[in-house]
């Protein structure tokens, strides 16, 4: 029997978490719980891991469903444009990342200083896109600067 309080099930209001649509749940439950120090709460159907104060659902993808009609869930190909990624928040990210790292963990770089943090990216075993950030300017009113082209 799985501990309520292990679920993503609220006693009131809203809970938030991310769904991901992944090739193989048993590669990607490993993933996040060693990466991340994951509680793995379900080990498939759906596979669910909690990291921190979230979850992470996860489940292979399929066609349409009653409740999602002309809805195909498919995991990201490799060089698909990206439109959303996990953003996680660590307190000591050198210790972050030296640990993931040591874990197999593969950072497209090293932490870099973006001014209000210092931040990198990593991809997960489907090729999702997580970031990285502790933050650093942004605790003392110091802001990233705008993305290029901007106004």
């Amino acid at each position: 029997m799985v501990d309520r309080d292990d679920l993503p099930v609220p006693r009131q209001g809203l809970v938030v978490t991310h769904f991901l649509t992944v090739r193989d749940a048993a590669v990607s439950r490993e993933f996040y719980a060693d990466i991340f120090d994951g509680q793995v709460v379900l080990a498939e159907n759906p596979t669910i891991v909690r990291v921190a104060n979230s979850w992470i659902i996860m489940n292979p993808g399929g066609g349409p469903t009653p409740d999602k009609p002309d809805i195909t869930l498919t995991p990201p190909e490799l060089g698909d444009p990206v439109s959303a990624f996990l953003n996680i928040r660590v307190a000591d990210i050198a210790a972050f990342y030296a640990d993931a790292q040591a874990k197999g963990a593969q950072f497209l770089t090293e932490p870099l200083d973006r001014k209000a943090e210092l931040r990198c990216y990593l991809r997960d075993p489907d090729g999702y896109l997580i970031e990285v950030g502790q933050a650093t300017g942004l605790l003392h009113g110091i802001l990233a600067n705008p993305p290029a082209g901007s106004s």
